[in-house]
């Protein structure tokens, strides 16, 4: 019997490996297993620099000398291969593929059997160091070949024959188990320690004198990178248990169905579109309005008429920013700052020229109120998300979110609405900020929006105009722009309307300036260049051009949505009914006021429920924020459940947040899902018992924390006070002391003086 094993174990040793070579040969040669191919340039033994063509395949690099693969100059194993960023002040992306023992990284024939390969510059035997055009492409080629070096475990074959496995594999039978896409996501290298910083010392690191200048601030800040997941445990926390959930391919996704908007109204350029003529029977509701209010009163709890209402929420107007949402997905690819700033400014500006018809407010939205749209993308295949709340009613703030994944950017931020009453002139304030947010590059443009000016209520005729400044500014690339919206002036033409100017900067450096109006032609001077080009031109192209928005159904909106709460009040104002949009409107407000005072005998606070405020910064932040960039490999789409933006994957990795950022979507889903962000837990109006004891214990803990933070910035500061007394003793003595060291010096003069005119005189005596 022992023999009998041994023999069938040596044959199935020996077809297994037979095996694993005819998969290798296969894999090499089959021209549609190819992960990446393109040009890369490889620096020799000589130091000098190379361009070849490079193909990647699962476990293997080949070089040749041309792209149509018939010039082979060699084959790199990548098995025994490890991966680092290579610094270099050189233009392009360096990265290193290198063997920690500095054996040889060749194979000895070429996918064809050949065992010399074409004449070109030596090449390093242990290690190659590649440069690409630009940071992007290192990127991409980085991860190319991290996935190449996974996939290399796929080559090795368990000792599986006919459904009877080795006993000595059983133990490690659930890797066998694991699918390709979590091959392909294993992104930590486990059992492998590692210094980088040895590598960095290598004396090929720098191929020129610039780049041997750095070389002290690459050592200090390299080998930070596998100590921080050693110290990760302590600081971070994951949100799920499990890290992968495969593919279902019969799961149904479960989503919001949103349908395409049928009609949307575009107001004319110019002043047209912006004034309007008030009628007899609207003039003495003005008048009546206006003798409850003076002069630089704020209006917001004021009860304003219908009849000058726009029938939409205010939170569905202020989605009017994202029809031009594709400006912001060619800006996320942008490779150059400097066009990437002007991109997001196009964008910025591209919001503005969609105008309601005459002088129009909005809604003020209900407390609790929330409005979801979303827009398709036909070039990217992609969808822009859009989800707001009002999240407090006193003051007025209404919180937003923008997400597309898949194009690479986020929007969050908050509106405070004010507005101020001037005699025969008002103003809507937006006060507040927005932050965008490139995710693959950790870049946040924050932004703050201009206030809308109506003149002409008690004489003249009643116009809407734009004013103020703003600032858009990355404080990462230093890249900023200043916007200036500008009133009509009091003699002014029409051609002063909507007038808008700016400039561009790079630090305090002027790179363009911007001129034009903001509902039409608008040009940018290059101070480089001295050319003047146009910057924004809404043409009937451009309109034409407007991403298509889409809403939920009402069937499918909640109690509280915008279209289906004011349902009542906007078919009374399209039909022109003021008496009953008035009636209907005060309905919803007495609600509302009703709500508010039975939470104020109850002592609770309203609690929003897609949004949650930052108890430091007072900030407003989305509860199912997802800010990780998109992987193409694990992310197949971004779809919304019940104002939960969240993304369909292959299986589901680790989220990993701040633990004092937890909230109650950090809780694992259900394994049936397959998604990376939970599934909310929704509430009605007044919120649920459960989560308001959750919020409140919340809020508990975090002022304790703030408390103890508190009370070691006062040790902190009493320490520092002791320190700078006991610095200020030391100095008052080290000042003092050489006036003492020098009354020694001159007492001892006198004593040694004495001694002498003593010991003259007894001398004298003597005699």
């Amino acid at each position: 019997k022992e023999v009998m094993k041994v023999t069938i174990g040596k044959k199935n040793y020996r077809e297994e490996k037979k095996r694993a070579t005819k998969e290798l040969l296969s894999t090499i040669t089959d021209p549609s297993v190819i992960v990446m191919a393109d040009w890369l340039k490889i620096r020799g033994t000589l130091k000098s620099w190379t361009k070849l063509w490079c193909v990647l395949k699962p476990g293997v690099l080949l070089i040749y000398k041309t792209h149509k693969n018939g010039q082979w100059v060699g084959t790199v194993l990548l098995n025994a291969c490890e991966l680092i960023e290579r610094p270099s002040k050189k233009d392009g992306f360096c990265f290193k593929l290198f063997h920690p023992l500095e054996q040889s990284i060749w194979a000895v024939k070429g996918p064809k059997g050949e065992a010399v390969g074409s004449i070109t510059q030596p090449l390093p035997s242990s290690h190659l160091i590649f440069r690409a055009a630009s940071e992007s492409d290192g990127r991409c080629w980085m991860d190319a070949l991290e996935l190449a070096l996974k996939c290399s475990s796929l080559l090795k074959r368990t000792m599986i024959r006919e459904g009877k496995e080795d006993m000595s594999t059983v133990g490690s039978g659930g890797e066998h188990s694991i699918n390709f896409y979590s091959l392909l996501r294993a992104h930590n290298m486990h059992g492998f320690q590692f210094n980088d910083s040895d590598h960095l010392k290598d004396p090929d690191l720098y191929s020129d004198k610039s780049d041997r200048e750095g070389e002290q601030d690459h050592e200090e800040s390299d080998p930070e990178g596998l100590e921080k997941s050693e110290e990760s445990d302590s600081d971070t926390s994951e949100r799920q248990d499990d890290s992968y959930i495969d593919l279902d391919p019969n799961e149904h996704l479960r989503e919001t169905p949103y349908l395409e908007q049928s009609h949307e109204e575009l107001g004319e350029a110019g002043e047209a579109a912006q004034t309007e003529t008030v009628s007899e029977e609207n003039k003495s509701l003005i008048w009546t309005l206006l003798k409850q209010v003076r002069p630089g009163m704020d209006l917001s709890k004021v009860v304003l008429p219908t009849f000058i209402l726009e029938p939409r929420s205010f939170l569905d107007k202020l989605s009017d920013y994202y029809y031009h949402a594709d400006f912001l997905s060619e800006a996320a690819v942008e490779e150059n700052a400097y066009n990437r700033m002007k991109k997001v400014v196009k964008w910025y500006i591209s919001g503005f020229y969609k105008k309601p018809k005459g002088l129009k407010k909005p809604y003020n939205p209900i407390i609790g109120e929330t409005y979801r749209c979303m827009w398709l993308h036909q070039k990217t295949n992609s969808k822009t998300f859009y989800i707001a709340e009002q999240v407090s009613h006193h003051p007025p703030v209404s919180a937003f979110y923008v997400s597309n994944r898949k194009d690479g950017f986020c929007l969050s931020g908050s509106i405070l609405a004010k507005s101020k009453f001037y005699g025969n002139s008002l103003s809507a304030i937006l006060d507040g900020e927005a932050r965008l947010t490139f995710l693959n590059r950790g870049e946040d443009y924050v932004m703050n929006m201009p206030y809308a000016h109506c003149k002409g209520i008690l004489y003249g005729t009643m116009t809407l105009e734009l004013g103020g400044s703003i600032t858009i500014a990355c404080e990462k690339t230093g890249y900023s722009a200043q916007l200036e919206f500008k009133l009509k002036p009091f003699l002014g033409s029409s051609d002063s309307v909507n007038q808008i100017s700016g400039k561009i900067k790079l630090g305090k450096e002027v790179l363009a300036t911007l001129e034009g109006h903001w509902d039409s032609e608008i040009f940018i001077n290059d101070k480089k260049t001295g050319t003047m080009d146009t910057f924004f031109n809404p043409t009937p192209d451009l309109r034409q051009s407007r991403l298509t928005r889409c809403t939920v159904p009402p069937e499918e909106q909640g109690e509280f949505e915008s279209e289906r709460l004011w349902q009542h009040v906007t078919r009374a104002i399209n039909n022109k009914d003021q008496t009953e949009a008035t009636n209907e409107k005060f309905i919803l407000e007495e609600a509302q006021r009703k709500s508010a005072r039975e939470r104020k005998a109850k002592c609770e606070e309203w609690i929003p429920a897609l949004f949650e405020q930052d108890p430091v910064t007072g900030e407003w932040h989305y509860r199912y924020a997802d800010t990780r960039p998109w992987d193409p490999l694990n992310d197949l789409i971004q779809f919304e459940k019940d104002g939960c933006i969240q993304t369909k994957v292959r299986h589901r990795t680790p989220m990993v947040t701040v633990p004092k950022r937890k909230h109650k979507s950090d809780k694992p889903k259900s394994p049936e899902s397959g998604c990376s962000s939970p599934e909310p837990d929704r509430q009605d109006s007044s919120g649920s018992e459960r989560h308001k004891s959750k919020h409140n214990s919340r809020l508990r803990k975090k002022g304790a924390d703030l408390s103890e933070l508190q009370s070691a910035i006062e040790s902190i500061k009493q320490t520092q006070e002791d320190i700078n007394r006991s610095i200020s003793v030391l100095r008052s003595r080290a000042v003092g002391r050489p006036e003492g060291s020098s009354f020694l010096q001159q007492r001892d003069y006198v004593i040694i003086v004495f001694l002498i005119l003593l010991q003259v005189l007894i001398n004298f005596v003597f005699k």
